[in-house]
C-alpha cells in the first residue's frame, strides 16, 4: 500500500493548485494594489503640475503680488492659490490623505514655483504578503519670466531745423514754394519751413511754415509726431499687461523763448493710457521764433534738453522686474546737430563761433544719464546735406561724418537706430522700440 501511493500521481493537479493558489492571488492582488497606486500618482502629478503652472500665470494672484514687490522673496498669494488648484483638480472619491508642500518665489525677474505631493496608499490584496501601504510621491516644478516694466521718456526734436522737408521730393517742393523769397526778401529757395509767432502770440501768416502748410509740404517734425501716435498704438498691443508700459513726452520747447530758458515743452505725462498720450501727440508741432535769427538762432541744446528730461526722471532707476522695480528708457529722437550758446567746452572743429556753438551732439550728457542707469535709445533722423547752403557749407560740413557716429555713441549699446530721408521714420520707430522690449533683462 506504500509503495501504490507513492507512484499513485492521480492527484498531482490539486496539490499543484492548492500549493499555488496563493502567490497566484498575490500577484494579481498586488497588480491591482499597484495599478491602484499607479493612477493616484498620475493624477496626483497632474494636479501638481496645474497647480506649479497655474499659480505662476501673468494673471495668477503671485503675479499682482510680485507686481507691487521691489525685491525679491517668497509669494504667500502663489502659495495659496496653488494648494486651492491643486485640491480642486484631485478626485472627490478619492479617500487618501495628501500631504502638500509649496513654494512661490519671486527672484528678479523669475518667478518660480514648486509642488511636492505625499500620499499613503493602504492595500487590498498585498496585506497577505504583509505589505499594508504604498507611498507615492513627486515634485512639479514651472517659471515664469514676467514682462519687464519699462517707463519711455520721449525726447523729441523739434527745433527749427526738423523744419526741413520730411523727404527729397519735399525739401524741393518747399524751395519751389518759396523761390521769390520771405515777403519779397532774401531768403529765397529755402528748404526750411520756420514758424514765426512773435513774441505776443501773434503767427506769422507769411512765415515759411505755413508756406509749407498751404502747399502740402510736409516736414520732418510732422513725420515724428505721426511716428510717436503710431508707436502708442504698437506699444499698447505689444504689452503682457496693462501697467507694462509708460509713456511720457517732451519737446525741446514749445517756442524759442522757451529754449533759450532750457524749458521743455511736456506733451504728456507719464502716462499708464497710451491712448491718451497719442492723443496728447496733436501738440508735437515745430518750435515757433519770435522773428527770423532769433537769438542767433541758438536753439538747439543737446545739453540742455538732456539735462532737462534726466531732472524730469525721478527716484531710483529700477530694473523692469515688477511695477514698482521699472526702469527709465530715454527716447531721443533727434538730427543730430546741435545749435546753442556755448562760449566753453564747444567740440566743433571750428570752435565756437562768438559763442555759438554748431557741433555733434556732446555725449557726455548721454554719459550721465548711463552711468545713473538709464538706458537711452537713439532715433538719429540723419542730418540732409545742404550743399546750396552757405551755413551748412561752413559749419556743418566740416564734421558731417561724425554726426552718425556721435548719435550712436550716445545711445546704450544695442539701442541705436538711424533713418535716413528715404526711408520711414515710423517704421524705424518701432523697430528701435521693439529692440528695446526684447532686449534680455540684465537683473544683476
Amino acid at each position: 500500500m506504500l509503495h501504490r501511493f507513492i507512484v499513485d500521481r492521480s492527484g498531482n493537479f490539486g496539490i499543484m493548485t492548492a500549493l499555488l493558489v496563493v502567490p497566484l492571488f498575490g500577484a494579481a492582488g498586488t497588480a491591482i494594489d499597484v495599478g491602484s497606486a499607479l493612477s493616484l500618482r498620475t493624477e496626483l502629478y497632474a494636479a501638481a503640475d496645474a497647480a506649479a503652472v497655474g499659480s505662476i500665470t501673468p494673471k495668477s494672484d503671485a503675479a499682482t503680488q510680485a507686481n507691487t514687490m521691489s525685491g525679491d522673496g517668497s509669494l504667500t498669494l502663489g502659495k495659496s492659490e496653488a494648494q486651492k488648484i491643486f485640491f480642486s483638480q484631485t478626485s472627490k472619491k478619492q479617500d487618501v490623505p495628501v500631504n502638500v508642500d509649496i513654494s512661490v518665489q519671486k527672484q528678479g525677474g523669475v518667478l518660480s514655483s514648486t509642488v511636492s505631493f505625499n500620499a499613503t496608499m493602504p492595500t487590498t490584496f498585498m496585506q497577505v504578503m504583509g505589505f499594508h501601504q504604498i507611498t507615492v510621491s513627486g515634485t512639479a516644478t514651472a517659471r515664469y519670466e514676467t514682462p519687464s516694466y519699462m517707463d519711455f521718456f520721449m525726447l523729441l526734436d523739434n527745433t527749427p531745423s526738423m523744419g526741413v522737408g520730411a523727404t527729397a521730393a519735399d525739401i524741393t517742393a518747399m524751395k519751389n514754394a518759396t523761390a521769390n523769397g520771405h515777403d519779397g526778401g532774401k531768403d529765397k529757395n529755402c528748404a526750411f519751413a520756420c514758424h514765426i509767432v512773435s513774441e505776443k502770440g501773434v503767427e506769422d501768416k507769411k512765415s515759411y511754415y505755413n508756406v509749407a502748410r498751404k502747399n502740402g509740404v510736409t516736414i520732418r517734425i510732422d513725420v515724428v509726431a505721426a511716428a510717436v501716435k503710431a508707436l502708442m498704438a504698437k506699444a499698447k498691443d505689444t504689452q503682457s499687461m496693462a501697467s507694462q508700459f509708460r509713456v511720457a513726452a517732451y519737446t525741446f520747447g514749445k517756442t524759442a523763448q522757451d529754449a533759450k530758458a532750457a524749458k521743455l515743452f511736456k506733451v504728456s505725462d507719464l502716462d499708464y493710457d497710451l491712448g491718451a498720450v497719442a492723443v496728447a501727440t496733436d501738440m508735437i508741432s515745430l518750435m515757433s521764433i519770435p522773428f527770423q535769427n532769433y537769438y542767433s538762432d541758438q536753439q538747439t541744446s543737446f545739453d540742455e534738453a538732456l539735462k532737462g528730461i534726466e531732472s524730469e526722471i525721478k527716484g531710483a532707476i529700477g530694473k523692469g522686474t515688477s511695477n514698482a522695480d521699472r526702469q527709465k528708457i530715454v527716447f531721443f529722437v533727434a538730427d543730430g546737430v546741435g545749435d546753442s550758446y556755448k562760449p566753453t567746452g564747444c567740440t566743433s572743429p571750428k570752435g565756437a563761433n562768438g559763442g555759438r556753438c554748431i557741433e555733434p551732439i556732446d555725449t557726455s550728457y548721454c554719459k550721465k544719464l548711463k552711468d545713473r542707469g538709464i538706458k537711452v535709445a537713439v532715433l538719429y533722423t540723419t542730418y540732409l546735406p545742404l550743399p546750396d547752403n552757405g551755413f551748412y557749407n561752413d559749419w556743418v560740413k566740416p564734421f558731417e561724418t561724425k554726426i552718425a557716429a556721435k548719435m550712436e555713441e550716445c545711445a546704450t549699446p544695442g539701442f541705436y537706430f538711424a533713418v535716413s530721408p528715404t526711408e520711414g521714420i515710423e517704421e524705424a520707430m518701432e523697430a528701435l522700440f521693439l529692440k528695446i522690449v526684447s532686449a534680455p533683462r540684465i537683473t544683476s
